[in-house]
This record gives structure tokens, C-alpha cells and sequence, in this order.
């Protein structure tokens, strides 16, 4: 049973979306509830069965097997079928039981067509990214609400309302126009960036690192450079991002979980390979003349990848960071940028960038004006390392911020 309980999660984030895609393309985005229920059902099944009887010797193609047979069965008997949907299939010239194509280059087609299909202009972008989370990722709906920093009851109404947009615009499981592929593609690179980012600090399960998210988010990336239409620079740059923050999991946290911060990360627990898969696909992204906040990310994170704490080094990044709120602002970009200014130039002009930021809701802001403020004026370093700690969320990082302000407590 222990066994099952540990298996059927990881299965759950990798297997899910493969079922509910190829069933939404047999039975149409009108039954996208019945393909959702008939893939949740299967992983309740596989639950029971493999809790008494103990793992199958492929648990994939168990849950490939169940989940055609639980299709078929809900086509030819279920009561909706026969009340609801067979007097419409009966009105229809060739009416007949769809196929539930399982095979790999039909979960592989799905998948893609799925992406595509869900992250349609006809429903606003956050709705989505939503309803990617749901069916490609597997998130729950807590773990949306998080990521949006919402609520259950406003992400259960977005989601329904995009599926009906769906229904109502009759979209179809296929890969869009040439001419719609740069559009289409920012929301779906922008789904996979949330869905590493909640793995690479993840509030919502209460912990730090989900490496299982992040790989999820690295597998399905990899997924889109093997299509001709999908391989394009800004998804390479994106991979290089996730493969360079990546290669640092090891020195992150330590064997009891807690966390190392970059200044205090030994390099020799870096992953040389992943550094290398980065700097490959940071070559690829150089393809073309684009240049998207994806590139500048992953050259910020390039540097990262660099020992040492030359100013050289610092001052590639403070540029980059400057490029990067050119095309595109966030708070959060804003404020790695000071880190970078007091490295590269000092820590009194960084304390004044960052005070102007005044992001009084973020527990990040503190903590960083925290370590600025260490060799300035120890109280406010105490002071703000305190109103972090309030807004913490995480066990591993209240412990963090409360080691800090021991330390400083005693320099003091």
C-alpha cells in the first residue's frame, strides 16, 4: 500500500493530462467534465485495486487500460448517454462509438492540440493558464488559487466559465494557424514558467522545492521543442531558465531541508550536465531576433551558474535586470535588481532602490533590506528580518529569518 500511496501522485501529474486529452479529443470539448471524471475515477480505482492487490507490473498501461475501458463503458451504457447524448448521435449520419487512441503518437498529438486548444484567445489569458494548471498539470485547485493568490470559490468560476467558452466557440482539438503560433505560444510558455516557479518555491504544499513540478514543467517544455511549429527561440530560452535554476536543487536546501541562500550555496554541488543542457539551449534561443524576457532571464540565471563574485559578473546581471523591466516590469524583477546593484555598484544606493519599491505585502522585500541594512544599521536589519518573518509562510524559511535575526541579535 505504501508503495501505491507514493506512486499513484507522481503518476497522477504525468498520466492525468495524457488521459483527459485524448478523451477530450474522442468526445469534444462538450464532455470535457465526463473526460476529467473518467480520468480522476481511474486514479480512484487504480488507488483501491493496487492498495489491496498490490502494484501491477505497468502501472502506466493499467491506467491506460481502465481509463478505455471506463470510456467505452460510459459511451455504450452510462444513463447521461442514453437520456442526453444518443438522441443527438442518432440524428447524425455516421454515428458510432469513438476510438480511444492510447498509442504514444496520439497522447503525443493530444497533448500538444490540448495546449493549444486551452490557451485559446477566445478565454482571457489567466483563465488559461488556469485551466493549463487544472489539465495539463494536474493542480489542484488549492495550489491555483495560490499561484493566482485567490481563492477556491473565484478559481472554480474561471474555470467553469472558460470551459463553456470553450463549448460555446465549438473549439476544436488541433494545432492552430501558422499565423496564431506566436500568440498561442506566449500562453502556453507562460503556464509552464508559473508551473516551475510553484515547484521551484512552493508555498502551497508547504515546503520550498517540489522537484516534481519542476521537472513536469521541464518534461512538457522538452514536449514542445520536439514539434517543427513549437521549437522556437523563446521555448529554448525557457528551458535554458529552467535548466540553469535547476542545476543549483542540490545546493538549495540542506539535508534537512533548509534553505541555503545563494551567497552561502557551494558550487561544487551544482550540476555541471544541467549547466551544460542550459548553455546549450541559450545557444539554440539565439535563433532569430527576438528577444523575449525568457533570454535575459536565462542569461540572468547563466550568471548565477558562475562561481565567484566578480564585479564583472554582478554588473552582467544588473544590465540584464535592466533590460528585462524594459520589457517587461515586475515588483519581483525590480527587487532582484537591487540585490545585483549592491553587489555590483553598493549597498547604499541598492537600500534606496529597493525602499522605493514599497512592497509592504512581501516577505521577500523585507528580507532583502534585512541583509542590506546588516553592515548599515543593525536595528533595521532586526526590524526587517522581523516583518519577513511575519509574512513568511513556509516552516524552512521562518526558521531562515529567525537565524538571521539571531545572528545580527549578537553582532549587535
Amino acid at each position: 500500500m505504501d508503495q501505491s500511496r507514493e506512486l499513484i501522485p507522481n503518476l497522477f501529474r504525468t498520466e492525468y493530462r495524457k488521459i483527459v486529452s485524448v478523451l477530450v479529443k474522442s468526445f469534444g470539448f462538450e464532455r470535457i467534465e465526463i473526460a476529467e471524471d473518467i480520468a480522476s475515477d481511474t486514479f480512484l480505482t487504480a488507488a483501491e485495486t493496487w492498495g489491496l492487490k498490490g502494484l501491477p507490473a505497468n502501472p502506466t498501461a493499467w491506467l491506460y487500460q481502465v481509463a478505455k475501458n471506463k470510456a467505452k463503458n460510459y459511451w455504450q451504457r452510462s444513463s447521461h448517454f442514453e437520456k442526453k447524448i444518443a438522441p443527438e448521435l442518432s440524428a447524425l449520419p455516421n454515428a458510432a462509438q469513438p476510438e480511444i487512441d492510447l498509442s504514444l503518437q496520439n497522447i503525443n498529438d493530444s497533448q500538444l492540440q490540448m495546449m493549444f486548444a486551452i490557451c485559446n484567445p477566445v478565454i482571457p489569458q489567466e483563465a488559461q493558464i488556469g485551466l493549463s494548471l487544472r489539465i495539463l498539470c494536474g493542480f489542484g485547485i488549492d495550489e491555483i488559487a495560490d499561484a493566482f493568490l485567490s481563492n477556491k470559490e473565484a478559481i472554480n468560476k474561471r474555470l467553469f466559465r472558460a470551459k463553456e467558452k470553450l463549448r460555446e466557440e465549438d473549439i476544436k482539438m488541433e494545432m492552430p494557424h501558422a499565423t496564431e503560433i506566436a500568440q498561442r505560444l506566449d500562453a502556453v510558455l507562460s503556464t509552464l514558467y508559473l508551473l516551475f516557479s510553484e515547484g521551484y518555491y512552493s508555498a502551497s504544499a508547504n515546503t520550498t522545492l517540489r522537484k516534481d513540478l519542476c521537472w513536469e514543467a521541464i518534461h512538457l517544455t522538452r514536449f514542445l521543442l520536439e514539434n517543427k511549429i513549437t521549437d522556437q527561440p523563446e521555448t529554448n530560452a525557457l528551458l535554458s531558465l529552467m535548466y540553469f535554476h535547476a542545476s543549483r536543487f542540490d545546493a538549495r536546501l540542506t539535508a534537512q531541508g533548509e534553505i541555503i541562500l545563494y551567497d552561502d550555496q557551494d558550487p561544487n554541488l551544482w550540476n555541471a550536465e544541467w549547466i551544460q543542457k542550459g548553455e546549450y539551449y541559450l545557444n539554440e534561443s539565439a535563433r532569430g531576433n527576438k528577444l523575449s524576457k525568457y533570454h535575459l532571464e536565462a542569461a540572468i540565471a547563466y550568471w548565477h551558474t558562475q562561481a565567484g563574485e566578480s564585479t564583472e559578473k554582478w554588473e552582467n546581471i544588473l544590465q540584464l535586470y535592466n533590460q528585462l523591466l524594459q520589457i517587461e516590469y515586475s515588483p519581483m524583477a525590480a527587487l532582484n535588481r537591487t540585490y545585483a546593484l549592491a553587489k555590483a555598484r553598493s549597498t547604499g544606493e541598492a537600500i534606496v532602490e529597493a525602499e522605493k519599491l514599497k512592497l509592504s505585502d512581501n516577505h521577500f522585500y523585507f528580507s532583502l533590506l534585512g541583509e542590506l541594512y546588516k553592515k548599515v544599521d543593525r536595528q533595521k536589519s532586526i526590524d526587517n528580518f522581523n516583518r519577513a518573518l511575519k509574512l513568511s509562510k513556509t516552516p524552512p524559511e521562518k526558521r531562515l529569518l529567525q537565524t538571521k535575526i539571531d545572528q545580527v541579535s549578537k553582532e549587535s
